[in-house]
């Protein structure tokens, strides 16, 4: 049905780093500042070089990849800042020099999208990217709100199992947006 909820994982990036463009077209983050700038938390020196929002973007913080805590089946809204305050990975690459997929580094721009604005990140794209574009049918809240959570699709590990539970992606602005193909063929265009 056009109303059926899917979860396109990753490409829930694409909302964090337009949320992110948003704010440096109103002057409000600069692309090649420190990432501390932005935080109430210190991202630990290295390399004697700051990590920059132009790294996050383009997936070159320097982070190492870690999985520890990134999706969870609890039923509890994610804290993001206590997810990125206790979860900060090791930085192994100088930023800008190799591109190294980084879930807490999309996670990182959506925290700094949360403190810049002063909104909730989900709250921000609701009303700067879903509203404006007629995405009705599209959220990144974990537990998926009542009016939305009857139309989603279930996961299955094989065809033949039970259906999964609702997935909760602990740093959210990496992966947990519920849309339907009709609201993402919106953004897309």
């Amino acid at each position: 049905a056009a109303d059926t909820l899917f979860r396109p994982g990753s490409i829930s990036k694409l909302f964090t780093w337009t949320a992110v463009m948003q704010l440096v077209e109103q002057g409000k983050i600069d692309l090649d500042r420190d990432v501390n700038d932005y935080i109430d938390y210190k991202i630990p020196e290295a390399f004697g070089k700051p990590i920059t929002m132009r790294n996050l973007l383009t997936h070159t913080p320097g982070f190492e990849e870690q999985v520890k805590d990134l999706i969870t089946f609890k039923t509890d809204k994610p804290n993001l800042g206590e997810y990125m305050k206790t979860h900060i990975p090791g930085r192994i690459f100088p930023p800008g020099t190799v591109p190294a997929y980084s879930n807490y580094g999309a996670s990182l721009a959506g925290y700094i999208v949360e403190r810049v604005s002063g909104q909730p990140f989900n709250q921000y794209i609701q009303e700067h990217i879903f509203k404006p574009l007629g995405m009705n049918h599209s959220t990144f809240e974990q537990p998926l709100p009542q009016d939305l959570a009857p139309n989603m699709s279930n996961g299955y590990q094989l065809a033949s199992d039970k259906e999964l539970k609702f997935e909760m992606v602990t740093p959210f602005p990496a992966g947990s947006l519920s849309s339907t193909a009709d609201d993402m063929s919106k953004f897309m265009l």
